[in-house]
């Protein structure tokens, strides 16, 4: 009997393959034939404006759901940062994968830490969170949109149009780029994304047959912390056009659960929420990031 096929469907950025390579090989080690189909996403083609202006996160997934849903593909693999809080109807989140390092990575060619810049520095990001984080830390930096792929962003801080930039320590390790990374910053300098570091695997939701083959490639731990941290997100109507940072830690079955919020718009202070109780399911951890997204509310954040 032949084994079992599946494609998946990614981006076509090298991280994106890195990452679907890597689900092909755990899959296949456990007896499946699993084939890749690349695509460009309208994310990938739009590098002019921020996402947060034209159209957000799903920018990086639609045209991916596309081929799941005429069947040209069984599951698509995704930087779980990049999926939508709301799934589109008919599809699912079938596998969250074992976190890697979620935090945020300082890359620069001549300042070893935030803290050695001159005043006025100019620093990349395209990420509203990062942004009114790098202005909490200091706000006398001038925060420049960063676009494009790694390998993009890195060839133009190379080129000097940026004194550093902030990317995922969790990309730059996965392609085995860690000696581009200057200094890691701790959560409680820089409080990471909903999701950040973590894969998930998106499949059509009728498709019991893919969801079962992915079961054993499931990190429970992770699943919870996202889980709490996406319901942040959710609660306060969550898009990449929201500066909103939200990180779990799951020690057993106690999660703890800090979110930041910030005005991109001026400077003012960091609005800060947290929450901790003991969960045994996705339901316990997602009311924790409910109850954290009302916190935040309470303070003025709308």
């Amino acid at each position: 009997m032949n084994a079992k096929a599946f494609t998946i469907a990614t981006r076509e950025s090298r991280l994106a393959l890195w990452q679907a390579h890597h689900v092909q090989s755990l899959l296949q080690e456990q007896g499946f034939e699993i084939h890749i189909l690349g695509m460009t996403t309208q994310g990938d083609q739009i590098l002019d404006r921020s996402l947060s202006k034209v159209g957000g996160k799903g920018l990086f997934v639609k045209e991916l759901e596309v081929a799941l849903d005429e069947g040209k593909a069984d599951l698509a693999v995704h930087s779980l940062k990049d999926v939508p809080m709301d799934m589109s109807h008919g599809f699912s989140l079938a596998c969250v994968m074992v976190r890697e390092d979620p935090r945020d990575a300082w890359v620069s060619s001549q300042y070893a830490r935030l803290e050695d810049l001159p005043q006025g520095a100019v620093v990349g990001t395209s990420s509203l969170r990062r942004t009114v984080l790098l202005r909490d830390l200091r706000p006398d930096l001038k925060i420049e949109p960063l676009r494009g792929n790694l390998d993009t962003r890195l060839r133009k801080l190379d080129e000097g149009q940026y004194a550093g930039i902030v990317l995922a320590a969790s990309g730059l390790k996965r392609l085995g780029l860690s000696d581009r990374i200057r200094h890691i910053f701790e959560t409680d300098q820089m409080l990471p994304a909903a999701g950040q570091g973590a894969l998930g695997i998106e499949i059509c939701s009728h498709r019991s047959d893919v969801q079962m083959a992915l079961a054993s490639l499931a990190d429970q731990t992770t699943w919870l912390a996202v889980a709490a941290e996406r319901a942040v997100s959710r609660a306060m109507g969550g898009s990449c056009s929201m500066p909103l940072a939200a990180h779990a830690t799951v020690q057993g079955e106690y999660l703890q659960l800090r979110a930041a919020w910030g005005d991109p718009d001026k400077a003012s202070p960091l609005v800060k929420a947290k929450s901790s109780g003991t969960v045994g399911s996705m339901e316990e951890a997602e009311k924790i990031g409910t109850q954290v997204a009302a916190m935040l509310r309470e303070q003025g954040v709308h």
